[in-house]
């Protein structure tokens, strides 16, 4: 129990920095707000906090909304 107690924590921590950086992606745009929502995406996928189809398909997501934005 103690065991999950400290991995729910943690994994609270990484779920909040990735919806943070997704957050301020769709808010800003832009080349550096998307390689940082990556990076926190894959991270959490790396942990098992998102599952790999669903890291896939928010990553997905954020670039359809950057190739729109630049068009």
């Amino acid at each position: 129990m103690r065991g999950d107690k400290r991995r729910n924590e943690v994994n609270k921590i990484v779920r909040t920095r990735a919806k943070r950086a997704i957050d301020r992606m769709r808010k800003e745009g832009g080349e550096e707000a998307l390689r940082k929502a990556f990076s926190a995406i894959d991270r959490a996928a790396k942990r098992g906090v998102y599952h790999k189809g669903k890291a896939d398909r928010l990553k997905a997501r954020l670039s359809k909304l950057v190739k729109k934005d630049s068009k």
